[in-house]
């Protein structure tokens, strides 16, 4: 069975690799600093958070003025909705 991707075009099964990501062990010049992110406010809700994971390639993990930060999501929503809330500006 072909696995379904969500509206940002990321499979289960990707975001799943990517929540995965050891801090410890990942390459910080492999990820990207999210100070260099820009959010399009004027894109439609969905379109900007596609654009920000489009951006940031990995939500789970990335840099933030040199500084390794990894999230993670406990409770109900999924990445999608959390994002949605935190680009709801």
């Amino acid at each position: 069975m072909i696995e379904k991707k969500n509206p940002f075009n990321i499979s289960k099964e990707e975001l799943r690799k990517m929540s995965e990501v050891d801090i410890r062990t990942v390459n910080p010049e492999e990820l990207v600093d999210i100070k260099d992110v820009l959010i399009n406010t004027e894109l439609p809700h969905e379109e900007r958070i596609a654009d920000f994971i489009r951006q940031v390639k990995n939500p789970y993990c990335y840099l933030c003025h040199g500084v390794v930060v990894k999230i993670s999501f406990a409770g109900k929503k999924t990445l999608e909705e959390c994002v949605k809330d935190a680009m709801s500006i």
